[in-house]
């Protein structure tokens, strides 16, 4: 198997992702508030994952000794510098998490759910645990599942090939132009929003996709059993985004998840899914009654 050949598998799960309805039912900027109070978690997961692979593939320990491949090394080093200390509208250095904080507050969008998980988190609690406690939605909770069972099952390639293939890059045009728009129409609103998605545009779009697909394919070398392995989790990751957006659009028209919806969400939060040859564990909290409710 190759890159191209994981693409292609992938193809039709991404296209849901990229042309989900969500886009065009967000018009106005209380729609794109909503937006960013769930896609907030997306953009700190994706952080979590980011770190998760840095200390899989590089030395974080101490007496440092060589570890890795060099070139997956610098891959991973290169991709963390920009990540977690790119600049902001003023040349600012700061992580792109905190970018998009900032642009919640600007927005005047709700910061408390994401910024109680990181208070929980510098107590001391498991993630794990957290997610049960919280009433986030069951969507934002199974999108965070999945990514941290990802982390726990130690595989750098199935964590790369999520990463690579999950990102923001995900976001399509037309939702940029839309936010262009509105920031536009309503100054001082949704600037720093837009700098975000110039930013991400401009660096995940370029370099660092460029750099995500190398480590994807000097990870998975000429191991069939882990190409497999990359492009399951690579469809699961695009399904939860999927599900993630799905439950955006479901508050905005204030109403319940459908129910087939709900009955595959549950199934797959509860039951594990062994899918060519990798098994993932999947979140079931008591709290998953309560959300569906």
């Amino acid at each position: 198997m190759s890159i191209d050949r994981l693409q292609q598998t992938i193809a039709p799960a991404r296209e849901q992702v990229v042309t989900h309805p969500l886009y065009n039912a967000l018009q106005s900027p209380a729609d794109v508030k909503l937006f960013m109070e769930h896609h907030i978690f997306a953009v700190w997961d994706f952080m979590s994952l980011l770190k998760a692979l840095q200390r899989e593939l590089t030395c974080v320990t101490l007496p440092w000794v060589p570890k890795g491949a060099p070139n997956t090394r610098y891959l991973i080093n290169e991709i963390v510098a920009g990540e977690e200390s790119d600049v902001d509208e003023d040349g600012n250095r700061c992580s792109h998490f905190e970018l998009y904080l900032r642009a919640m507050e600007q927005a005047g969008a709700n910061t408390a759910p994401m910024l109680n998980i990181l208070e929980a988190i510098s107590a001391g609690k498991k993630i794990e645990q957290i997610l049960v406690d919280s009433e986030l939605p069951v969507s934002i909770k199974g999108f965070l599942d999945f990514t941290f069972n990802v982390i726990a099952s130690g595989k750098p390639h199935v964590m790369a090939a999520v990463f690579t293939f999950g990102r923001e890059d995900l976001i399509p045009d037309m939702f940029h132009e839309l936010v262009k728009d509105l920031n536009h129409k309503f100054p001082g609103t949704l600037s720093i929003f837009t700098y975000y998605l110039e930013r991400h545009i401009e660096v995940d779009g370029g370099h660092h996709g460029q750099l995500a697909l190398e480590m994807v394919k000097e990870l998975c070398g000429d191991d069939q059993s882990k190409w497999a392995e990359a492009t399951a989790a690579s469809v699961a990751a695009l399904e939860w985004r999927a599900k993630l957006w799905s439950g955006v659009l479901a508050e905005k028209n204030k109403i319940s998840l459908p129910d087939f919806w709900k009955f595959q969400t549950i199934a797959y939060l509860c039951n594990p899914l062994q899918h060519k040859g990798i098994q993932i564990k999947r979140w079931c909290g008591s709290s998953v009654g309560r959300a569906m409710d």
